[in-house]
């Protein structure tokens, strides 16, 4: 009896170790876990008896078995997948039809009939259609009478991944790269699957499995196989794979003399890297290309354009109908211009001599993915350019993966930013969606924040950012509330107070963050320590990677200057919203040292002076880490044991480090401002030079 009970608990513990399911987070919004409520459940069952495919194809094949296993999870009950419905109701129709005229390619309709039909005019489109499905069903939607109709809005929407050769990931902080090159080809880790299965659920239809900051070994014989061996999982869930390219890759590793892209040589080069290419991946997407830009070589190196090098490589994708994605992401080391300038300097007088299958791909700010950042002045001034959006999802500046921040505010702030070039009602998302200018080609790009850590993002709550990239691209006009909400029901728990409380702490936490990081249109992109605060950085092998260089502090204020006084930078804006900014006195405050250098002892519209508002925004932010705590305490009942510990350990974490950051900025801004702290703040309980030494020990190699 001892032994027949020390083995039962051995295999229990074995089982629950082991489990393919255990909820610490790997299976991201793909639960299936069974409806508690039973009479719901027994509705949904009554319409989902068996499972129509009557198509070997793969794609609509994955279709009918994640309905199938997702089905299964929340209904309790294995539904069948068979050849016909054979006169019978209740069930599930997958169906490809190509004659209807409210979808497009790749959108999807649903409608209960004596069956529930899912259809699209393809099977990528009926696949995006049954992930819909089960959506609705784990948000606990009702399915009587259910008439949806949905068509992405943007053609081209992935992921970036800036995985390196070796396993390490660029800005990656949630372990090391998904790929295990040095398996590939001959072992598929089962976890790719799990990749495509995620990022088809919510619409994206594409990655890019290398950094931008490209080896050319990618595109080697050797790395080609392993390419193709993602490809091929991939495909089955209707992503295309795309690869960052190395610009002198045919001197690297093709034995030319030269990468200029006018030479004969060069351009036969790549077309037949392109012929190779698709040999092996049929469907291979294109080229993403970071060219002239923080030391990569580039067109400008043989005093050729970027259009020059994004038509020579547009040309050796054409037959095969790939595209080129030509990064606008570019500025010089000059520390008398501003960096703001720099990608609609170059770009701009480029528009209309990019071949129709080129994308520039803009960040959506015009520095580098800063917490808050007004849009890129290039979005709307070339209308005879395909623009695509960049947004970076994985969270460089956002506090790496301690630090709770929901970034589907900062997508929704920059799409629905209105840049008045056809007049009002001109917004980013129209530009970007091909609407305002007619683009055939559309496309937007997240830069992934996934890695090998069991849970995908590290910080759990963090995978809501991949969540709403995905459904904001295939739909700019969600809310960030209703894509939290989603999320949380999906993710999380379904108890509604506690949906409440959750969705809640996700929608503030970003101006939680900004406050205590960079309140009133700070900046700070500067190099060392991009983890930790560091204001007074002042070396640097350029100016534009320091910090002064950006906030530009002094004994009179704060802010760069960028008005007609200063880099003018707002002339590159249309008239309407250079009124929104142009003068201190009306400038919203999230952006106001974003255009202007102010006085410390102003008085702001909120009736603080400058300094005061600092103050304030440092201290509020900080505190306010301390009621995500409390809210988080207060779904424990409802959430995962694993998970619930997970983030609370990481939310104190970013306690801990907000007061570091407000410390360090306002210990830092007093020795400019020479003003006190204001009541009731009080001073912090270090100074200035232990904060300094705090930081240091991030540079020490």
């Amino acid at each position: 009896m001892k032994y027949t009970l020390l083995f039962f608990v051995l295999l229990t513990s074995l089982c629950h170790a082991g489990a393919p399911d255990r909820d610490d987070g790997y299976r991201l919004w793909l639960k299936y876990d069974l409806i508690n409520d039973a009479s719901r459940r027994a509705a949904y069952a009554r319409s989902a008896q068996f499972i129509v495919l009557n198509s070997n194809s793969p794609i609509l094949k994955t279709a009918a078995e994640e309905l199938q296993t997702g089905l299964q999870g929340l209904l309790g009950k294995t539904v069948p997948i068979v050849a016909s419905a054979g006169g019978k109701t209740g069930g599930i129709i997958l169906k490809t039809d190509t004659s209807l005229p409210q979808l497009n390619d790749e959108g999807y309709q649903i409608r209960s009939q004596p069956n529930l039909i899912i259809s699209g005019k393809t099977d990528a489109g009926v696949l995006y259609g049954a992930f819909a499905f089960l959506r609705h069903l784990q948000t606990g939607q009702p399915i009587g009478n259910l008439a949806l109709t949905s068509n992405p809005k943007i053609r081209v929407r992935m992921l970036n991944h800036l995985d390196n050769t070796d396993g390490s990931i660029e800005r990656g902080y949630a372990g090391s790269s998904l790929w295990k090159w040095y398996e590939l080809p001959e072992r598929i880790d089962p976890r790719y699957r799990d990749y495509a299965r995620a990022n088809a659920s919510i619409g994206i239809n594409g990655t890019v499995v290398n950094n931008v900051n490209a080896s050319s070994r990618f595109l080697t014989a050797e790395y080609l196989e392993k390419v193709a061996a993602l490809a091929n999982v991939f495909r089955p869930y209707g992503i295309k794979i795309y690869l960052s390219v190395y610009f002198p890759a045919p001197k690297t590793i093709g034995g030319l003399k030269t990468a200029d892209p006018l030479d004969p040589e060069v351009n036969k080069w790549w077309a037949d890297k392109a012929n190779e290419i698709y040999k092996l991946i049929p469907d291979f997407g294109g080229f993403l290309v970071k060219a002239n830009s923080e030391g990569q070589p580039g067109p400008q190196d043989y005093n050729r354009t970027h259009a020059d090098g994004a038509n020579m490589l547009a040309k050796a994708l054409a037959p095969h109908k790939g595209i080129v994605i030509w990064r606008a992401f570019v500025y010089k080391a000059d520390g008398k211009a501003d960096r703001f300038k720099a990608a609609y300097d170059e770009f701009k007088p480029l528009d209309g001599q990019f071949e129709k299958n080129v994308i520039v791909q803009v960040k959506n700010g015009p520095i580098d993915f800063q917490p808050r950042e007004p849009f890129s002045p290039i979005f709307g001034m070339m209308p005879q350019t395909p623009l695509g959006m960049e947004f970076q999802i994985t969270q460089e500046y956002l506090g790496f993966a301690t630090h709770l921040v929901y970034e589907a505010p900062i997508f929704k702030e920059c799409l629905d930013s209105d840049t008045y070039v056809k007049g009002k009602g001109s917004t980013v998302a129209k530009v970007i969606d091909g609407s305002l200018h007619n683009y055939p080609l559309t496309a937007i790009a997240g830069v992934a924040n996934t890695g090998s850590d069991h849970n995908w993002t590290g910080h759990p709550l963090a995978q809501a950012n991949w969540y709403a990239f995905g459904r904001l691209a295939w739909d700019h006009t969600l809310s960030s509330e209703a894509i939290a909400d989603e999320w949380v029901k999906m993710t999380l728990t379904t108890v509604p107070q506690s949906v409440k409380t959750v969705t809640e702490m996700l929608l503030k936490s970003r101006e939680i963050y900004v406050n205590y990081n960079t309140p009133l249109g700070l900046s700070r992109p500067w190099t060392g320590v991009h983890f930790a605060p560091e204001p007074w950085q002042n070396r640097s092998s350029r100016p534009d990677w320091t910090a002064v260089y950006y906030h530009r502090a002094d004994s009179t204020g704060l802010g760069f200057d960028r008005t007609a006084s200063g880099s003018n930078a707002l002339a590159q804006y249309r008239p309407e919203v250079q009124q929104q900014w142009n003068n201190p006195e009306t400038c919203p405050l999230p952006y106001l040292l974003w255009f202007h250098h102010i006085p410390w002892t102003k008085k702001l519209s909120s009736g603080r002076t400058l300094w005061d508002e600092l103050c304030t925004r440092f201290y509020t932010g900080a505190d306010l880490v301390g009621w995500l705590q409390k809210q988080w305490a207060q779904v424990q009942k409802d959430v995962d044991p694993e998970t619930f510990d997970n983030v609370a350990g990481r939310l104190a974490t970013q306690q801990k480090e907000a007061i570091w950051w407000r410390d360090a900025w306002v210990l830092y801004l007093q020795e400019f401002a020479r003003q006190p702290i204001p009541k009731p703040f009080k001073k912090p309980d270090r100074t200035l030079k232990e904060v300094k030494e705090s930081v240091q020990v991030y540079l020490v190699r």
